[in-house]
């Protein structure tokens, strides 16, 4: 029998106060280092006026899985490795993590940073919750409001997982798609009125 791998079941995101500082983590799924670091570009765009946006990232399966982390302006090894071994700890897979800092005028020293990192960290993949992993891939779409309802009953129906939206316009979306699934999905699609999908690269 094959191994079975995990990832995280949903992309969340979920916020502590140590100190008066606000720590606020993020994860999502990722399939590859492209896909982990536009995600890490992303969240630091969104927090651009935080003190730091430290990460780390486990993409590809078993043994060939590639691991990286970031301190981001915190001293060497407080915040991206903590934030590693949370996802190594839940035994995660194509998994990113980033965690936004805002200092709140308290140091927390080598110790309480690590901690702090660490507990955030691993607070946000237990919300986020597990799955098996499925051989897939995600796809972006771009669809008006109006058909956003049936696209989301349409992506659950077939197993798949909304990885992450934006609002504005139209919808905007990253969605992730069971290999088996991808030809029923993408049939109902092209038959919805102004809906644009197409494989992310």
């Amino acid at each position: 029998m094959a191994p079975e791998y995990w990832v995280i079941a949903q992309e969340t995101h979920h916020e502590i106060r140590i100190e008066r500082s606000r720590f606020i983590g993020h994860a999502t799924l990722t399939a590859s280092e492209e896909e982990a670091k536009a995600f890490i570009g992303a969240i630091r765009r969104q927090y651009a006026d935080a003190t730091h946006n430290c990460y780390a990232y486990r993409v590809g399966l078993g043994t060939a899985a590639i691991t990286y982390y970031h301190d981001h302006g915190e001293p060497t090894g407080t915040a991206g490795k903590p934030i590693l071994n949370a996802i190594l700890q839940a035994n995660l897979f194509h998994t990113t993590v980033v965690v936004t800092r805002y200092f709140g005028g308290k140091k927390l020293g080598v110790r309480g940073l690590i901690d702090a990192y660490h507990q955030t960290a691993a607070e946000t993949l237990a919300k986020a919750g597990r799955s098996p992993w499925v051989e897939g891939c995600a796809w972006e779409l771009t669809l008006p409001y109006a058909n956003w309802q049936n696209i989301q009953n349409l992506i659950s129906r077939h197993k798949g997982k909304v990885l992450n939206c934006s609002y504005a316009e139209n919808v905007h979306c990253r969605v992730w798609l069971p290999s088996d699934s991808q030809l029923p999905v993408t049939e109902a699609l092209s038959q919805m009125e102004q809906v644009v999908f197409k494989p992310e690269r």
